[in-house]
């Protein structure tokens, strides 16, 4: 079966541009790991629509069936695996899966939930990308193309958005009971951009996230918080928009 009846939408399609015509559900709560993967679509000629959480991608899908999903595990309102179940089970199932983490053990939780592949984040080979999307490489159809991340001015307001995001998640109401999710969301963002610092206060709140049942766990999960804010703060540099 060639990539035309694979994915009957692609006729059209170029070495250039081999995903022309497809529309692409991502499911991804960060907006500097979705600003990767538009550049990804742009570049690829596919049509991408994006939900931030499980409520919004189930919406989606109600309204519309995308030719391919792309879904990160972890995001703020349960767990990836849920949504990546329900596509699996949809009928008709949409043409292609695909889950994403910055977690490679969540690999066979991904495909033992019903994707067809898993891609470790961060997400920025633009020729992995494509033939993740089609479900397998179509020869000349996809050409070698390295490192596509989002960079320059649109890159760092992307990541800033994120960190402003996770900033006003720990000086609100309930920080301790989002502690498991910020850890997670975090170290992506740090994994992404390269943050030492950052991945190390993501993981102490990981940590503290896994104590907070044990005797003095509550006192030591709100110290981790504290740090990991006056780190964004710091970050960030302008305390006022938070």
């Amino acid at each position: 079966m060639d990539g035309d009846d694979l994915f009957p939408m692609t006729r059209g399609a170029s070495a250039q541009r081999p995903l022309m015509g497809l529309t692409i559900l991502l499911v991804e709560d960060s907006r500097h790991a979705s600003e990767a993967v538009r550049l990804m679509c742009q570049r690829s000629g596919a049509r991408l629509r994006r939900a931030d959480s499980l409520a919004s991608a189930r919406r989606h899908m109600r309204v519309y069936r995308p030719c391919a999903a792309v879904v990160d595990i972890g995001l703020p309102d349960g767990s990836g695996l849920t949504f990546l179940r329900e596509l699996a089970a949809a009928s008709p199932r949409i043409d292609v899966i695909v889950a994403t983490s910055g977690d490679a053990d969540a690999h066979a939780a991904a495909l033992k939930a019903g994707a067809d592949v898993f891609l470790l984040k961060p997400v920025a080979n633009l020729s992995a990308f494509q033939a993740a999307v089609l479900g397998r490489a179509r020869g000349t159809l996809l050409p070698a193309v390295a490192d596509l991340w989002p960079d320059g001015a649109a890159g760092a307001l992307s990541l800033r958005d994120d960190l402003v995001h996770a900033a006003r998640l720990i000086e609100g109401p309930g920080a301790a009971g989002k502690a498991g999710y910020l850890a997670q969301f975090l170290g992506g963002i740090a994994q992404d951009a390269e943050d030492r610092a950052l991945a190390l206060a993501a993981d102490e709140l990981a940590l503290a996230v896994e104590a907070a049942g044990l005797e003095g766990g509550a006192a030591r999960l709100e110290q981790a918080l504290a740090r990991l804010g006056r780190h964004l703060t710091e970050r960030l540099g302008e305390p006022a928009l938070i």
